[in-house]
């Protein structure tokens, strides 16, 4: 059996991912490597946890000697490395976190990943998952980010992402390293933690709570399903051609304020309430420090090299994901209340 580790997959999109081997790669040996800081929710796997090709081990990627061990224990021939601190806002509180973890952390997996294959790097790779922002901001000129984009990143966030970008293509130039990676606009669906613009919406909306919106509203991103996501991953990390990037984008271009006005509809309709009803909950907030204008993403290169397609539209996906969210309304409580944190001792402590 192949052994695969995918770290971060207890988080939002990790958790997809790691769902989406498990069930279509029953020959793999999929291992989940998380920390389980607040973002880490291993009842996003209460479905495949039972499965005999899956194992979660906790583990901090910034303690080299525990990640060294983990590598000479389970010899893994791949790595889909998602990890990341990842929540703009709290990179500007606190960016020494954000180093530690997207930086070093990095390095350690790159350089764990490189002694362990350095005798044969043959059917071997290692796939860094990074994000758009790197490339800085657009302005509102129809331009979009491509592979070729010179990176000009802006937030502690960013400039994290940006120097694990370069670490993974340094070890692919000195040592060889087998890598991919690829870099994608903003994800929604389910399972996301409930600080990130959509959910966070949802969840206040269905609460009448006010929805903050930064500035005017006028921040443009690109927004992809997280399952769209999950399969370009799957496709890069068996297709794609070593060294190389990947944009992946949701060619989906939405105002942050139009967005939140849709989702104030959708939610206004799903929960029988008057049309405009939630539209008055919107307050609009001082802008985030260094807050880019605009991100969108070419990835021309990913469909035409490799065949792959979003499949859903912004509006479908969105319907998608409301219902999702309100039909989990227990998952929710358990995230906003801190209860799901126990869910870990529960389960492997007492092993």
């Amino acid at each position: 059996m192949k052994t695969i580790f995918i770290t971060g997959g207890a988080g939002f999109i990790g958790s997809h991912v790691v769902r989406l081997f498990v069930n279509k790669y029953p020959d793999y040996n999929v291992v989940n490597l998380d920390v389980l800081t607040y973002a880490g929710n291993l009842e996003n796997l209460t479905d495949i946890a039972h499965k005999s090709n899956y194992t979660f081990e906790k583990i901090d990627i910034t303690d080299y000697e525990a990640l060294k061990a983990l590598f000479n224990k389970y010899l893994p021939d791949g790595v889909i490395h998602l990890a990341a601190e990842s929540h703009v806002d709290r990179s500007i509180t606190d960016p020494f976190v954000f180093v530690r973890t997207n930086v070093f952390g990095t390095c350690n997996l790159l350089h764990c990943a490189k002694e362990l294959w350095k005798d044969n790097f043959a059917g071997k790779r290692f796939y860094h998952v990074s994000t758009d922002e790197v490339y800085g901001s657009l302005e509102n000129d129809g331009t979009f980010f491509t592979e070729e984009t010179k990176y000009q990143p802006h937030s502690p966030y960013s400039a994290s992402k940006a120097s694990s970008d370069h670490f993974v293509r340094a070890y692919h130039d000195t040592y060889g390293l087998p890598v991919v990676l690829s870099n994608c606009s903003n994800n929604y669906g389910s399972h996301h933690f409930p600080e990130k613009l959509i959910p966070l919406a949802i969840n206040n909306i269905k609460n009448k709570k006010t929805v903050p919106v930064y500035g005017k509203g006028e921040n443009v991103r690109d927004w992809l399903f997280v399952e769209d996501h999950v399969t370009a991953i799957d496709i890069i990390f068996h297709s794609g051609k070593d060294g190389e990037t990947y944009n992946i984008g949701g060619n989906n271009e939405w105002k942050n304020i139009d967005l939140i006005r849709l989702l104030c509809s959708v939610m206004d309709r799903k929960l029988g309430r008057k049309d405009g009803m939630s539209a008055q909950l919107i307050t609009f907030v001082i802008d985030r420090a260094g807050h880019d204008l605009r991100y969108a993403i070419d990835s021309s290169k990913l469909q035409n090299e490799l065949g792959w397609k979003p499949s859903l539209q912004f509006e479908e996906g969105l319907e998608k994901t409301v219902e999702w969210y309100l039909a989990n309304e227990k998952w929710v409580e358990r995230v906003t209340s801190g209860e799901y944190q126990k869910y870990y001792e529960k389960q492997y402590n007492r092993r």
